[in-house]
């Protein structure tokens, strides 16, 4: 046998299914302006929970796209600011590994005030060269999202020049205007 919640006076009380009630047990809710719940309200203020919040992948359901992490759009900046020297230099730069790390692995004894923003390893005869951009520090740097695009610019752009052996302002046009 099911049962039925119907709000009383001192709460959610259990009613046999198909039992009739009087309205006398919802009355006090209803005119009180309360709202009914289901089972994946926010108690305690704990977020929500229930499967309101898993995406949706039936049929006929309406999809709704989850908001790119922080980590995802640095990724995506990065990779925007890469293609665009990889475009213009690909004849130059050969094979060369782009990479993103949150941080740097610095030594107990590092002795400098700042962390480094990016890492440029050359290759050997069987490593490729890697150059590698820090997210955590870039970011701890800057502001807002204009700011951030034009440190990623400026990193990148330094780190391709002195590999390159060129001023950086040749290898990316948009660097001079961030320089000055």
């Amino acid at each position: 046998m099911t049962e039925q919640r119907a709000s009383g006076p001192t709460g959610s009380e259990r009613v046999p299914a198909g039992a009739e009630t009087t309205g006398a047990e919802t009355a006090g809710a209803e005119t009180a302006g309360a709202k009914t719940f289901g089972r994946s309200r926010d108690r305690r203020g704990r977020g929500p929970r229930g499967p309101e919040i898993l995406p949706r992948t039936r049929p006929g359901d309406r999809f709704v796209r989850p908001r790119p992490t922080r980590r995802e759009r640095f990724d995506s900046l990065v990779l925007g600011v890469v293609s665009a020297i990889d475009d213009r230099w690909q004849h130059r730069l050969g094979l060369v590994e782009f990479a993103v790390e949150d941080t740097p692995l610095v030594p107990d004894d590092w002795d400098v005030d700042s962390v480094p923003l990016s890492s440029l390893v050359r290759g050997t005869g069987t490593q490729p060269t890697r150059l590698v951009v820090f997210r955590r520090p870039i970011e701890h740097r800057c502001e807002g999202r204009e700011e951030l695009e034009a440190l990623v610019l400026t990193v990148v752009v330094e780190q391709v020049a002195e590999l390159l052996g060129v001023p950086a302002d040749e290898v990316d046009p948009r660097y001079r205007e961030d320089d000055s």
